[in-house]
């Protein structure tokens, strides 16, 4: 079982696809990594030696950051963001699209379910 960055690579798949399952290695970035250690990328997962697997950790170690350094990276960029209130990070806040998208018709992701009329609420009248 290769396990690289604290992420199980998936057994069936071939090792550049694999590689990509890691949050920060894309495919180009995967080639890359795979061309500097030495590996075939046609090879799947499961036939990799345990010296090809030591190679890509270590090629990965000092390429950059992969996974949870990543992760918590871009979530610090994101408070910085809100914290000094720059147009990103309002919209951020607002939980609105943050790359000029426009929002009175589509951006469902971001905003949620519509919120429909509210039914069955009846006006007091009095008398």
């Amino acid at each position: 079982m290769a396990r690289i960055a604290g992420i199980d690579l998936p057994q069936q798949k071939q090792v550049w696809i694999g590689l990509t399952y890691i949050h920060g290695i894309g495919r180009a970035r995967s080639l890359k990594i795979l061309d500097k250690a030495g590996v075939a990328g046609a090879t799947k997962v499961r036939d990799l030696t345990e010296e090809e697997a030591r190679k890509i950790r270590d090629v990965i170690t000092e390429e950059g950051s992969v996974e949870g350094d990543l992760r918590k990276d871009v979530s610090q960029n994101i408070k910085r963001l809100m914290e000094i209130g720059s147009y990103r990070g309002v919209r951020h806040r607002k939980g609105l699209p943050v790359r000029g998208q426009r929002t009175h018709t589509n951006s469902r992701t971001r905003k949620g379910p519509r919120r429909g009329a509210i039914a069955g609420r009846k006006k007091v009248s009095k008398k």
